[in-house]
C-alpha cells in the first residue's frame, strides 16, 4: 500500500472518529437536557464538591435545588444523597443532607449513601436501598451531560424504572464535562 493511501485511510478514519464522537456528544446532551419526569419513590441526587467551608459547591447546590422543587411538586416522598468523602475532607452526603433539611425536607426523608464514590457505585448502592425500602422507581438528579452515563449505570446494576432531571446550573466547565463524558460512557458500557 502507498503512502498516500494510508494517509486517506487514516484521514476517513479520523473524520469517522469524529463525526461518531459529535453525534454522541448531541445525543447525552439531548437526553440530559430533557427531563424524564415521573411520580416515582425516591430521588437519588449524585455528589459533588464540598467548597471548604462545608457548604456544597454551585453545581452541587443546583443538583440540590432541583431534588428540593420536585421533591415539593410531590414527585417523590425520599431524596437519597449519594457521595464519598472529597478531596476537601468532607462527606458530600452528610452535607447533602445538612443543606435538604434547612431547605425544609424532613431529616426522616433523607437518606444518606456515603459510599458513593463513583456513579456506578450510587446505582450499585441505591439498588440496595431500593431493595430494603420496597422501592420500585427512582429519579435520577445530576448535571444534564452526566445523565446517560448515570441512567447506564443504573440499567447495569439491574434498576429498569429510572427517571431523570437535571439541575440548572451550567458553567464553562461543563465543556470539558460534555467532552469527558464521551469517553466514560463507553468505560461504563464495557464494564
Amino acid at each position: 500500500m502507498k503512502k498516500k493511501d494510508i494517509k486517506k485511510i487514516l484521514l476517513y478514519i479520523i473524520i469517522i472518529l469524529f463525526i461518531w464522537f459529535t453525534i454522541h456528544i448531541i445525543l447525552i446532551t439531548t437526553d440530559g437536557l430533557n427531563d424524564e419526569l415521573g411520580v416515582c419513590d425516591a430521588a437519588v441526587v449524585l455528589g459533588n464538591k464540598v467548597e471548604l467551608n462545608g457548604k456544597p459547591s454551585k453545581r452541587l447546590q443546583g443538583r440540590l435545588d432541583e431534588a428540593i422543587e420536585l421533591y415539593e411538586k410531590n414527585y417523590f416522598e425520599y431524596v437519597i444523597v449519594s457521595g464519598g468523602i472529597g478531596k476537601e475532607g468532607f462527606d458530600e452526603a452528610v452535607v447533602m443532607k445538612e443543606y435538604l433539611v434547612e431547605e425544609g425536607i424532613a431529616d426522616n426523608k433523607v437518606i444518606i449513601d456515603s459510599a458513593g464514590y463513583n456513579s456506578y457505585m450510587t446505582a450499585k448502592n441505591t439498588k440496595v436501598i431500593m431493595n430494603d425500602r420496597g422501592f420500585k422507581s427512582i429519579m435520577i438528579i445530576t448535571q444534564f451531560y452526566h445523565i446517560s452515563r448515570t441512567k447506564l449505570a443504573f440499567e447495569k446494576v439491574g434498576v429498569g424504572n429510572v427517571y431523570s432531571a437535571h439541575a440548572s446550573y451550567l458553567d464553562i466547565r461543563d465543556v470539558y464535562s460534555v467532552v469527558r463524558e464521551f469517553f466514560a460512557y463507553y468505560k461504563y458500557l464495557l464494564l
